[in-house]
């Protein structure tokens, strides 16, 4: 009976056998949280006599919730009717089941993201599509927050006073239709709780064990539904990480685990600290970063794989030369007998997959990336391109049709195809066609004619005499590298002496995003891509499309313009860039059909995963973090560097690039703060040690 304990170390034993008083259980990176969780059920059900019926456990994905039963029920089968859900899930179970007591009917309809958009379109008539899901976000925003229509604290969200009334008249028409949104399945629950004394006791007398996974990605609502399902004399406990608690982009509270023992009484602390995931360097550089947050509740990791290798500080010149590096280290263990997927690329935004991509594509070393879609499979980035193909061949019937009403013009499907009927009068030329097509168009579409005929025109005048500057305003920089240099093509050489660099002394100092970011500051043929992508409406057609996407969505159209900086301002120059990336993405559908692959990923999607080895990317100040991190938002910065160092198992390098091309423009860059947090002996560096690096140290002892 008592075998399935036995495989728990002593933390992981108390954690499960605990009952009684609140437990928060502190689950370090690599601890075996899931296993203790999973445990836990079926202990109190075996050992403790809990009707499994009486058990709530709440996650925030449906296979975590699947993984948690299924583990749960290999130890006890009873566990198979507790209840283990998402906080959604069960959030629409409740609502379906007191349907009558949120004033719904219990076939209401859920709306996702879109649907939401929609009503809200019918609300905001004639509103651009970008302001209507912006709209929508700061809705789900509020409700995350537990927030109202008539809520003081609503100007948090959206301070103007016309948000407060959309946002009444979008509530007003929901209870109409009768449906919900994702927040009214967290946040109707609380409001039936609280207003329905009869409805409350039946639940509390039905779940009498409450646990929690991930409580830190717990956001406002959601602690307010943990509240209200709790009840004197019932079981909670709650698991999670403070140190990686990194969604505040989606509503995530860092403040709920870590005020947790002041919001419940008698609360006892559990921390799991035994790591199996790292050896002992790893863990120790994520520590000593970590703990220069002072928002933690603190504890040390403990690698009970024992040493290992000291992660590298890999200093490269450039965004090239770390691609290539990075290229030459994956190739290098493959040939020596390793898989390529050992391997994870690990980088701040999506944007930064792009050379990568290029570097592993025009090698063939196989790749996926995870969570979102491969660089020319983004739809800014289609719409771009297909801007410039026309550009080059106003024949393009496909690219026509892609980019003409986008965004709206007020060109119809009719109006298309007559121009493609009438382009074979001017020697297939569209954009001749959709010029002469003006005279029988409404005012509207003929001014949305002309802005993207002008737009297309004034790109194609910066390829007449516009090359890009000898001088790319790089300083190099006195310092040393004891262990080794980087050549241009990313190799990693020995080299046991000093090598003395001209001063920097324009090196450092906070660079400013400028307000128009293609455009502003771009060069050689990046100054022509960055023109038609503003001047045709599509840069501000994504970047409007919501809060979250469109930034991520204008940084991958930043990439492309950064990518044609290479390549002359000419018509030859923008030929041969699309050449390439025709090439690129032909080798890219060729190799679709490998399995053992690198993995390229965001820092956000790695959490929950784990890789041999790891590489993680531009580590720079202004890069990661970003310029504007301050306060509780560089400690989440923070955070997130704990989590990509502590997703490598047996060897971590950091690259961090001495220019990078940022904003159209060639940018010096200085190592991020999170590695001058780091010890001498916690990290071994590689290449040209740069003069900031070399002075921080010095000025800081």
């Amino acid at each position: 009976m008592q075998d399935y304990l036995s495989t728990l170390n002593p933390e992981q034993r108390a954690a499960v056998e605990h009952t009684g008083k609140p437990l928060l259980i502190l689950a370090g990176a690599g601890s075996g949280k899931t296993r203790v969780i999973t445990t836990k059920i079926a202990y109190l059900i075996r050992e403790k006599g809990y009707n499994p019926y009486s058990i709530l456990a709440v996650t925030f994905t449906n296979k975590a919730a699947r993984e948690m039963k299924e583990r749960a029920c290999r130890i006890e089968g009873r566990a198979e009717n507790a209840m283990l859900r998402t906080f959604h899930s069960f959030g629409a179970w409740f609502l379906r089941r007191n349907a009558e007591a949120a004033g719904l009917s219990p076939n209401f309809t859920i709306y996702d993201d879109d649907d939401t958009a929609a009503l809200l379109a019918t609300i905001m008539a004639g509103a651009p599509k970008g302001e209507v899901r912006a709209a929508a976000g700061r809705i789900a925003r509020a409700k995350d927050y537990f927030l109202d229509p008539d809520s003081l604290e609503l100007p948090l969200v959206d301070h103007r006073k016309e948000f407060r009334v959309i946002y009444r008249r979008y509530e007003d028409r929901l209870r109409e239709i009768g449906n919900v949104d994702f927040g009214d399945l967290i946040k109707k629950p609380v409001e039936i709780l609280r207003n329905n004394p009869a409805i409350k006791a039946r639940i509390h007398d039905r779940f009498r064990v409450i646990m929690v996974d991930e409580y830190q990605d717990a956001n406002i609502a959601q602690f307010e539904l943990l509240r209200e399902l709790y009840a004197d004399g019932a079981y909670i406990c709650v698991v999670g990480d403070d140190d990686q608690s990194i969604y505040s982009f989606r509503g995530a509270e860092v403040q709920n685990i870590l005020q947790f023992p002041q919001k419940f009484d008698g609360v006892d602390t559990i921390r799991l600290v035994r790591n199996y995931r790292s050896v002992a360097p790893i863990l120790n550089l994520a520590g000593i970063v970590v703990n220069n947050n002072a928002g933690r509740l603190g504890k040390e990791l403990v690698a009970e794989r024992g040493d290992g290798k000291t992660p590298r500080l890999v200093f490269v010149q450039d965004q090239d030369t770390e691609a290539k590096f990075c290229a030459n280290l994956v190739e290098r263990a493959v040939d020596a007998g390793g898989a390529y997927s050992d391997w994870a690329i690990l980088y701040r935004t999506n944007a930064q997959s792009l050379g990568f991509e290029t570097e592993f594509l025009r090698r063939r070393v196989p790749y996926r990336v995870v969570g979102s879609l491969k660089f020319y499979e983004r739809e800014e980035i289609k719409d771009a391109l297909a801007l410039l193909a026309l550009m080059c061949n106003p024949r393009d019937e496909v690219a026509f049709r892609r980019v003409v009403n986008k965004p709206v013009r007020g060109i119809g499907g009719t109006t298309v195809e007559r121009v493609l009927e009438q382009a074979s009068g001017v020697g297939g030329d569209l954009l001749a066609a959709l010029n002469e097509a003006q005279t029988g168009m409404t005012a509207k579409a003929r001014q949305g004619v002309q802005s993207f005929l002008t737009a297309l025109d004034e790109a194609r005048g910066l390829l007449a005499g516009n090359t890009p500057s000898d001088d790319d305003g790089v300083a190099e920089a006195d310092g040393a590298a004891e262990v080794a240099e980087i050549d241009g093509n990313g190799v990693a050489r020995e080299k046991p002496g000093k090598r003395d660099k001209r001063d920097a002394g324009e090196k450092g100092g906070k660079k400013e995003k400028p307000a128009r970011p293609l455009l502003k500051g771009a060069e050689g043929l990046s100054l022509c891509v960055a023109a038609l992508a503003e001047g045709s409406g599509i840069a501000g057609y994504h970047h409007a499309n919501d809060d979250i996407k469109g930034e991520s969505r204008l940084a991958n159209l930043q990439e492309l313009v950064n990518a044609a900086s290479l390549y002359p301002a000419s018509a030859d120059g923008l030929a041969e860039f699309l050449e390439h990336i025709e090439l690129d993405r032909s080798i890219e559908n060729a190799e679709d059909n490998e399995t053992d692959m690198v993995t390229l990923i965001t820092l956000h999607n790695t959490k929950g995963l784990e890789f041999k080895k790891v590489i993680m990317t531009g580590v720079e100040q202004g890069v990661f973090p970003r310029w504007d991190k301050r306060d509780a938002e560089l400690e989440e910065e923070r955070r997130l560097f704990y989590v990509g160092v502590t997703r490598a198992m047996d060897e971590l390098y950091m690259t961090c690039a001495e220019i990078r091309r940022v904003w159209g423009q060639t940018q010096m860059m200085e190592p991020s703060v999170f590695l001058h947090e780091a010890r001498d002996a916690d990290i071994k560096l590689i290449g040209d040690v740069p003069w900031s690096w070399e002075n921080h140290r010095r000025t800081t002892g």
